[in-house]
């Protein structure tokens, strides 16, 4: 694997907390890829988080579209995002990562920070926007973010659109595949780590998909019910960081324990929650036949060899949580409109045709959904950076020997 573009580590004057930035890769000078916080994050990972963003930009190139893929980048900060210091944290990183920002990385959300966050301490760091690098490449920049304004200020049932894209993607991920097993919608159990923004939608359109959602994890431990789960209620009982309030629970509802979701019975689980949460050791306990990453790295890649070995299959998480980054460009570049109902249509038009040919792709070369959407990936790169370069100027760095 190729040597990221530029690789940075900060430490905070403050604190002494170190934050990181990974640009993997350009297109038209322009990298994308969210902002995670999280105690222990490291550079190693932030590198492999922008290394999958260059893969999930490059599996939605579609040159019928106004929206031309970015690179692939990613930024982390090894803070608890629940420290009463990591706010001025997050305003220090941004303001040392400024340059970045205004001329080549867009980022948002990701674990650990909302996108309501990063725009309140994006403006405080003195930014436009936390996106605002990819300006220069749209035609109607002020059309295109009144759009995005317009779309964030859509709400379904009391949640944002913004919130809900990426678990719509992620839902139509499992009901492509239980599609394609000839497995019935209606009653498939499926076990969910982490109500947060991902975890949290992607029950909700689970749930509502006629799928029986039986357990669900959050910080305090997981939640069960075999008979399934009101997730409309635990969802409204939520706190900032998807911590469900207990005094919603049912009678028939159970505690169980953090990791008690791994063994959950069920055929699909969803981890939606931390990276590396499925290890060789753990993944003993996992009787599910798919697990659909809604999280960025959340199968270590020996546990998936072993799950393959025992007829598990893994769709990861480049293909799966690819929506969330792919909305907002769809969005912003004028493909979807700030609208839910045409927003949803199309990203399950997308996920499904993505799933499927991923699958496909799989089958036919008889290796994991990883390794295939890796090479769909690696397909499409050459054929991006031909037609739009790496650089604004279109200029392409020079071949490696």
């Amino acid at each position: 694997m190729p040597a990221p573009l530029m690789s940075l580590t900060w430490t905070d004057h403050v604190t002494g907390r170190q934050g990181f930035l990974v640009v993997d890769r350009l297109v038209r000078g322009v990298a994308s890829g969210g902002l995670r916080m999280r105690p222990g994050c490291t550079l190693q990972e932030v590198a492999g988080l922008a290394r999958g963003m260059t893969v999930k930009e490059a599996l939605h190139y579609d040159p019928r579209l106004r929206y031309v893929p970015l690179g692939g980048a990613k930024g982390g900060i090894d803070c608890d995002p629940r420290d009463p210091g990591a706010y001025g944290v997050l305003v220090r990183y941004l303001r040392a990562m400024r340059p970045y920002v205004e001329s080549c990385w867009t980022t948002g959300e990701d674990l650990g920070l909302s996108q309501d966050l990063v725009d309140r301490a994006a403006a405080e760091a003195g930014l436009v926007s936390s996106i605002q690098a990819v300006y220069p490449l749209l035609d109607d920049e002020a059309a295109a973010r009144r759009r995005l304004a317009d779309a964030f200020a859509v709400e379904v049932d009391g949640i944002g659109l913004d919130e809900l894209a990426g678990g719509c993607g992620v839902a139509e991920s499992v009901l492509t595949v239980l599609d394609r097993a000839g497995v019935p919608r209606a009653g498939t159990r499926v076990a969910v780590q982490g109500l947060g923004t991902m975890g949290g939608a992607t029950a909700r359109f689970l749930a509502r998909a006629g799928l029986v959602v039986v357990a669900v994890a959050d910080i305090k431990g997981t939640i069960v019910n075999p008979a399934g789960l009101d997730v409309d209620a635990l969802l409204a009982a939520r706190d900032s960081h998807g911590t469900v309030d207990r005094a919603v629970l049912r009678s028939g509802d159970r505690e169980l324990p953090g990791d008690a979701w791994l063994s959950a019975d069920a055929e699909v689980l969803v981890p939606a929650a931390v990276s590396y949460a499925i290890d060789t050791a753990n993944q003993r306990r996992i009787t599910a036949r798919w697990i659909v990453e809604a999280a960025n790295m959340p199968v270590l890649p020996g546990a998936e060899g072993l799950l393959a070995a025992r007829g598990v299959t893994v769709l990861p998480d480049v293909v799966v949580n690819s929506a969330t980054n792919a909305w907002w460009w769809w969005t912003l570049f004028g493909d979807v409109g700030p609208d839910a109902r045409e927003a949803f249509a199309h990203i399950r038009r997308s996920m499904r045709a993505l799933v499927e040919q991923v699958l496909a792709r799989a089958e036919a070369d008889g290796r994991s959904p990883r390794a295939a959407a890796h090479a769909l990936a690696a397909d499409r790169l050459p054929v991006i950076a031909e037609r739009f370069g790496w650089y604004r100027d279109g200029e392409r760095p020079a071949p490696v020997a």
